[in-house]
């Protein structure tokens, strides 16, 4: 029973010594827009959990980071109250003491000079109530854009977006009881 327990011990110890280092998975982060909402993540892979996160530099006043998904991702949100680039360091600890540090730039500009019109097919249901249009920086992560309430029709105009960056918009259909279907495919937009 010994040689087993110590045959299994240096297994562990042998993958311990070979896995991958900590990586942060995420080279850019989009732009903003004053007095608009902005969210952004950074996500690390690889290495052993859990992972210590450093920030410096300068972020955008009015955006704070927070560390979330059991410490492997760094979720940056707040509302933005100052045009400017802004350039801060992002690092990432891994349990083995791996490190991986990406710099981001982030403009955020004074107001929003584009426009995203999107359009969708209506629901075949027949007690639909409205749609919902989410917007997200990478397809995974969304926000809610229609706060005020349902979208009536089967079009959204996003006048929030900000220059040089990739959005990814999804719509739900809301049913008269309140619920709410799954989000349809997403869209990726490059806004120049």
């Amino acid at each position: 029973m010994r040689i087993s327990f110590v045959l299994l011990f240096t297994l562990l110890a042998s993958a311990m010594l070979f896995a991958s280092p900590v990586r942060i998975a995420t080279a850019t982060l989009p732009n903003g827009t004053v007095g608009t909402a902005y969210v952004a993540t950074v996500v690390a892979v690889q290495g052993a959990t859990p992972y210590t996160w450093t920030v410096t530099g300068s972020l955008p006043p009015g955006v704070t980071f927070t560390v979330v998904g059991n410490t492997q991702n760094l979720s940056f949100a707040g509302t933005p109250t100052a045009a400017g680039t802004y350039t801060f360091l992002v690092q990432v600890m891994g349990f083995y003491k791996a490190v991986s540090k990406v710099s981001y730039n982030v403009t955020i500009q004074p107001e929003a000079n584009h426009v995203v019109d999107l359009s969708w097919n209506a629901s075949t249901s027949t007690d639909v109530a409205g749609y919902n249009m989410y917007r997200g920086p990478d397809g995974v992560n969304w926000q809610k854009m229609n706060v005020a309430g349902l979208v009536a029709s089967t079009l959204y105009s996003d006048s929030t977006v900000a220059n040089g960056t990739t959005y990814y918009y999804a719509a739900t259909a809301v049913d008269l009881s309140g619920t709410e279907s799954t989000k349809s495919a997403a869209v990726q937009v490059t806004v120049p």
